[in-house]
């Protein structure tokens, strides 16, 4: 049985477009403020929040293609598009970190030169970092209400984009206070880091829903099946998704019933068990006779 998932698209697409907005705005200002400079840092940064921009978009593109209602050719529905689109922005981040490190060495290998850089770039870039913590703020409440992985990424992607913007602030500022240029391409350095660190977290949020992992012990399911009454044996547990998105389960029951009414009845009982126990999923649950019972209750799978 089970409930349909709420579609929540709308406001997912909602906040994406203020997202998409507000980082276009923010690396046109990086890169005006890095172009004048020649700062390296800054421009690195201003890459980053592009990527920023792109994630959005690509947000905006995978958000209209989950639906999270079955059809016909997706009779499980299509929220693996999120976590596709997820994986996307993994990839953005990780282009980014590759990009600063590369720019780094042709700044060394070429030389410093020195930056054009007065107090009101750094003003520019301290109203550039206030908008960032306000975006990466709304994005993940917003994930979070919305059960939305896409939004979750994007707002881990946004919090990256804070960190390298603090980061370029302190090189920015020892440059002018110490006069030393080596600072610009110092810091571009650790950014590469904070960045790989934030892709990484991406993979594993995300990874599991795609390949299917398991997502409730089968244990777990078993124990709650069995304390419905009129069951005798639960057996074959697998599960799949999200735990508290959309989960979906299978399992092979004996059920103590001689009649398809009383042993429906027990199957549906079992499924709202399930669902008050784990929110919201689908289950399929094959009924068998009395000597299918076997006292393992999931899949043993392959041994070399």
């Amino acid at each position: 049985m089970g409930t349909t998932s709420l579609d929540n698209r709308a406001d997912v697409k909602r906040v994406l477009l203020v997202a998409l907005a507000v980082n276009v705005a923010m690396s046109l200002l990086k890169l005006v403020v890095g172009l004048m400079s020649g700062s390296l840092a800054v421009l690195a940064d201003a890459m980053h929040s592009a990527t920023d921009g792109l994630s959005s978009l690509l947000g905006l593109l995978t958000n209209g293609l989950s639906d999270p209602r079955p059809d016909r050719d997706h009779p499980y529905g299509h929220d693996k598009y999120e976590a596709i689109g997820a994986l996307a922005i993994a990839g953005f981040i990780l282009f980014t970190a590759v990009e600063i490190l590369r720019t780094a060495i042709e700044r060394i290998a070429t030389g410093l030169k020195p930056l054009r850089m007065d107090r009101h770039d750094l003003l520019v870039l301290l109203l550039v970092l206030g908008f960032n913590l306000l975006l990466a703020g709304y994005e993940r409440s917003e994930g979070k209400r919305l059960n939305s992985q896409l939004l979750l990424a994007d707002a881990r992607h946004t919090s990256s984009d804070i960190w390298t913007t603090v980061m370029v602030l302190l090189g920015l500022a020892g440059v002018m206070l110490l006069k030393q240029n080596w600072f610009d391409v110092a810091v571009a350095m650790p950014l590469c880091l904070l960045l790989v660190r934030a892709c990484w977290q991406v993979l594993r949020t995300n990874l599991p829903w795609l390949v299917d992992q398991i997502a409730i012990a089968p244990e777990a399911i078993h124990e709650v099946a069995m304390a419905v009454p009129g069951v005798l044996n639960v057996h074959d547990i697998a599960s799949r998704g999200v735990l508290g998105q959309r989960v979906f389960i299978e399992l092979h029951m004996v059920v103590d019933a001689d009649d398809l009414p009383t042993a429906h009845r027990i199957t549906e009982l079992v499924e709202e068990h399930l669902e008050a126990r784990f929110g919201q999923v689908r289950c399929t649950i094959h009924l068998e006779p009395r000597e299918y019972a076997i006292p393992s209750i999931t899949f043993s799978g392959a041994h070399g």
